[in-house]
């Protein structure tokens, strides 16, 4: 009956956006086993706001606004207003259960992205999550300088350190900047794009949209 009201509970809060609905249960499931999660880059309205709230969470954004709207959406039980590659100094070695920066690293020089990533496997002691679109994708700063996007990550940045790489969103071609679809009617094309995940991008990932890329501490 829980699993039933949670899955229910993340239709109503997802719709009519089918493939943050896919991706809230992709990434609740991933999170089964984490009781505490660090959310880095947790911008104004994290995915993990979606997911089931018997965690504690903790976000970090940069951007004072973000945290000042998400905490009003009481997404996170505790924010921290700070730079992302900076944290290594409040949180200890294997602090939480779980590190995840969604659609995040893009917006680092590659140099940065790299850190970024020591810094999550420093303090997670089970997992680290990231999402990000495959490859370059051209995206302005608009009112937020950190929202631009500075680089483009493949499934061999991820392979190579020893995560594992899936494929979301669907086909590459069906979306464009901020994975808005490029198609109307939106609903019928949203459908469309997680078929395509669902029965091919996901194993594929290479073909795929946005990679979410896990590794097991």
């Amino acid at each position: 009956m829980h699993q039933y009201m949670n899955f229910v509970n993340t239709i109503k809060k997802t719709f009519p956006n089918l493939a943050l609905f896919t991706f809230s249960l992709e990434l609740d499931y991933i999170l089964s086993d984490c009781d505490s999660v660090l959310d880095l880059g947790c911008g104004d309205n994290s995915p993990i706001g979606f997911i089931d709230r018997k965690k504690y969470l903790v976000g970090v954004d940069g951007f004072k606004k973000s945290i000042d709207i998400s905490k009003k959406l009481n997404i996170h039980d505790k924010y921290l207003h700070k730079n992302i590659l900076e944290v290594k100094e409040d949180f200890k070695k294997n602090s939480f259960d779980a590190v995840i920066a969604l659609d995040v690293i893009e917006h680092l020089p590659k140099k940065d992205g790299y850190k970024l990533l020591k810094i999550m496997e420093h303090i997670a002691s089970k997992k680290v999550i990231l999402l990000t679109p495959n490859g370059f994708v051209n995206q302005t700063g608009e009112g937020n300088g950190l929202q631009e996007h500075l680089s483009g990550w493949g499934v061999s940045n991820f392979k190579k350190l020893g995560y594992k790489v899936f494929g979301r969103y669907g086909l590459k071609g069906l979306r464009g900047e901020k994975a808005e679809l490029k198609y109307k009617p939106k609903i019928i094309w949203g459908l469309i794009s997680e078929i395509s995940n669902l029965l091919y991008t996901r194993k594929n990932p290479k073909k795929a949209y946005s990679l979410l890329a896990v590794k097991k501490l």
